[in-house]
Parts: structure tokens; sequence; C-alpha cells
């Protein structure tokens, strides 16, 4: 198996690498791997798992692939798997939980399936969606048209659950993401582990179970990474995954991987659009977050906007046209009608900057300790842990 080399620099940055070694191509090769027709295999994994007729995917929100070294000390389990059967892969772009989260589910890159950052304007308004906070306007099926690899599995036969949070279940998010997996809300990691392995156990057929823990990015966020939280939520996931190695049926494999990576963002290195006069100038609607800002401009003010952030942010920043930004690659092929919600400029922080909003966002979103969102290697780069039951 094969993917991308990670660079020394975690803030070097990275493009993803759809079509064999990113997140999009997690869940064609484990449909690969159960045997369903048309399945491409891009990650590589058939020759390595004969006779496998389960696979479980965990998807830890969070766990970039430059926090293995540090979460290795509270995570013995994670570390020993991670060097021994881990390799790296991207996200897609921005390196964002609901856009990772798609991503997953479709085995698509965001320009197709449409959720293009944490938030974006919705096409025609003034209104920005936080994917996060969504249920049913926009209608999820519409909003995200894309069929998801679920999907594909039941339809071919495979028995899919998918496991995460109650709270989550039958939200806007969860529908364009999981849509065709049988949900089972799980609160904790201890009815994660139980609730994934009586799912994998099952059937007598092929089975295919995902799973979802959140809380190693929270305690990122509101603490740090590397803080106390942040270990302690480390130990948790390894907990987790020493209850799913040790539970695996002889024929199941687990695949462990991740939405993102974090970094923590000094006071000093934050901007505010909202304080600054020269930042709001031209500028109707504000989107994506703190690390990777979507800007639509007012009709005719595109180069004066982009002047104006560029004056401001320097090098803390790449202010690109939609055009530009999408000619990079980074959100692979845009249909039109997902362009409208790609800002008219596209702001990507480098190194460990961020733009925050401080009157016009949630209060909690300006008090984080640690963001993500661009496409720095900390940020983009994650795991892909597979393990033999």
């Amino acid at each position: 198996m094969t993917g991308p080399v990670p660079p020394a620099d975690p803030l070097a940055r990275v493009a993803p690498a759809y079509g064999g070694g990113s997140l999009a191509d997690v869940l064609p090769s484990a449909l690969a791997v159960l045997g369903v027709p048309g399945a491409a295999d891009p990650l590589g994994l058939v020759p390595g798992l004969p006779g496998v007729r389960r696979v479980a995917v965990l998807l830890v929100d969070g766990l970039g692939w430059y926090q293995l070294p540090t979460a290795a000390p509270y995570a013995p389990t994670l570390a020993g798997l991670a060097a021994t059967a881990g390799r790296p892969l991207t996200a897609g772009f921005p390196s964002t939980t609901p856009t990772s989260l798609v991503t997953l589910g479709t085995g698509r890159a965001p320009g197709a399936h449409g959720v293009l950052g944490f938030t974006v304007r919705v096409p025609g308004s003034d209104r920005v969606l936080s994917h996060i906070e969504w249920a049913d306007d926009p209608e999820p099926l519409r909003w995200q048209p894309v069929p998801t690899r679920y999907e594909q599995a039941r339809a071919a036969g495979v028995a899919v659950t998918v496991v995460s949070r109650p709270e989550y279940g039958g939200s806007g998010l969860t529908l364009a993401a999981n849509r065709g997996g049988d949900y089972r809300g799980a609160a904790d990691v201890d009815a994660l582990a139980a609730r994934m392995l009586a799912a994998l156990a099952a059937g007598a057929g092929p089975t295919l179970v995902s799973g979802y823990h959140p809380d190693l990015d929270r305690h990122g966020h509101l603490s740090g990474v590397d803080s106390v939280p942040w270990r302690l939520a480390a130990t948790e996931v390894d907990r987790l995954l020493a209850r799913l190695v040790d539970g695996l049926p002889p024929d199941a494999a687990l695949l462990v991987t991740a939405d993102h990576g974090q970094l923590n963002v000094p006071p000093d290195d934050r901007f505010d659009l909202d304080t600054d006069p020269r930042l709001r100038a031209g500028v109707r609607v504000v989107a994506g977050e703190p690390r990777v800002r979507y800007l639509h401009v007012a009709p005719g003010a595109v180069p004066d906007v982009r002047a104006a952030w560029s004056a401001v942010l320097g090098d803390a920043a790449r202010v690109l046209t939609r055009e530009e930004a999408v000619a990079t690659g980074w959100f692979g092929p845009v249909p039109a009608e997902h362009l409208p919600r790609i800002g008219d400029l596209v702001v990507v922080c480098q190194d460990r900057y961020a733009v925050l909003a401080t009157r016009s966002e949630p209060p909690m979103a300006s008090r984080l300790v640690a963001y993500h969102g661009s496409d720095t290697a900390a940020e983009m780069t994650v795991p892909l842990i597979v393990v033999r039951g």
C-alpha cells in the first residue's frame, strides 16, 4: 500500500490526494474488500485482507497524523497500531468535519458532494448554513445529491450500520454523509465499542459498520492539543481501540481514520474581521471558519476586497478568487450548481493564523484554542490504520 508522503514540517502545504491516498478512498476500498460489484480499491486494501467479510470503519474526530506522536504517551495501543499498521492519507479541503464526514461517506471529493465548508452561504440568499446545526432546510438530499457508499453497499446485499452519538441521528449532516446505514446511538466510548462490535457480529453475510467518536476534537478546540483534557481524551480513544481490536471477529478488519488534524492558534496570531473596518468593506456575507474564510462580496468589489485583505493579512494568508481556488484542485471538480457555495474570495490562513468574527459568529468560536480547515500538513494529513481480526 502506498500513499502521500507527509512533509517533515507540519506547517507545510499539502494538497488533497484524491483517487489514491485520501479520505474519499477509504469506503470504496472497504467495499472492494467486501466484494461489492464495481467497487474500486484505490488504497490497495484487497490483497492484504483475504477472507475478510466484515469491515468496521472508525473515524476519530481530530486525530491527525501529526497528532499521533503527541498522543502516544497516553495512547499506547494507538501508538503501536499506527507504527505497525498505519500510513498517512489526506483529508479533503477544507480540512473540516462536515466536509470530511461527507467525503468519507460518499467516497467523493467535496466539489462533487457540495458540503464545501463548516459554514457556507445558501445561494440566492444572505443566509449562512452551519452544517453541524443543519436539520432539514435545505433539504439534505437536494443539498447533497450524491449517493453514499453505504447506499451502494446495502444495494449489493451488505448489512450496513452507522454508530454515532444519539443526538446526531436524523440531522441534515447525518443524512448527507451516512444515509443507507441503520443508525445506532452510542453516548460514550463503551457504548460505541459495544454497538460497533455487536453490529459487526450480527450477520452471517458481508457487513459494514461505521463508527464516529468526537471527543478528541472537542477537547482540542476547547483546551488545546496536548492539554490535560486532550490527553485524557486520547486515553479514551486508546481504550476504544483496545476494545475494538480485542473484539474483532476472525473474518473482520478494522480501519481507523480521522477527518482532520488541529493546530493551536496563539492569541497574537488572530485577526478579527468584525473589528477591522478594512476587512468589512465591500463584504456582504462571510462564511467558512477561522482558518478558511469564504467572502461573498458586493458586485464589482472583488479587486478592492482582495487588495484590502491581502494588505491587512500579509503573509498570514493567501487570498484567492473562487476561480483560482477551484483551479488548485483543492475541491476536486466542482459542478456549476455548487460553485456559488464557495466565496467570491477564498482566504486560506498560513502558519498558525486565524481570522475570527467575534460579533457575527457564536462567541465560543472565538474562544477556542485549536482550529483546523486550512491546507497545512498538520490539518490535512490523517491516519489510516488497518487491523485484521
